[in-house]
């Protein structure tokens, strides 16, 4: 089964899957989370600053994971092309053709959780941004990505770390 985590930055996506690793319910998952600060340092441009070719590495990364098949990841292609919907140095036109190109594999992910901000602080982890109506911004426009473009299933968690894990076992396992 392929798991994707998404949301908009600071809401928990990352814990979370860390949280997961732990759980003898997926010892045998694979699990991807978040290589910003890595990328940062490679001169890819992160948050406002997105530029197409970061964005292409972000998708292969995605692609990449899609592959396995038992994972669990804090990031989905919704995330990335959200990111690439907000970027100012992308051409519209180049927008929409990367997107709908994105949007091709959604089905591959098993199961979509979508991970609210509400409730959790903005942290400031030195890599992403802490603007919050930036990360109020990439919220929305995930979730009009996934209105759009409907993964095959999708859940919406939130609460405490422990809450939000509830709902990945009952979803998954019940």
């Amino acid at each position: 089964m392929r798991i994707g985590l998404t949301g908009t930055v600071s809401c928990g996506k990352t814990t979370l899957v860390k949280a997961l690793m732990d759980l003898p319910e997926f010892s045998e998952y694979e699990f991807a989370t978040e290589r910003s600060k890595y990328l940062r340092d490679q001169g890819i441009a992160l948050n406002t600053d997105s530029t197409l070719k970061g964005q292409i590495v972000f998708a292969a990364e995605r692609s990449v994971e899609l592959m396995k098949e038992k994972m669990v990841t804090d990031r989905t292609i919704y995330d990335v092309c959200s990111f690439t919907m907000s970027a100012n140095s992308i051409d519209w036109n180049v927008k929409e053709k990367f997107v709908d190109l994105m949007m091709r594999i959604r089905n591959d992910y098993d199961v979509i959780f979508y991970v609210s901000p509400e409730g959790v602080d903005i942290e400031d982890n030195g890599v992403r941004t802490t603007d919050s109506e930036y990360r109020d911004k990439i919220d929305y426009t995930i979730k009009e990505m996934l209105k759009e473009y409907p993964p095959k299933r999708l859940v919406e968690i939130k609460g405490t770390t422990d809450e939000r894990i509830q709902t990945i076992k009952e979803t998954l396992f019940a």
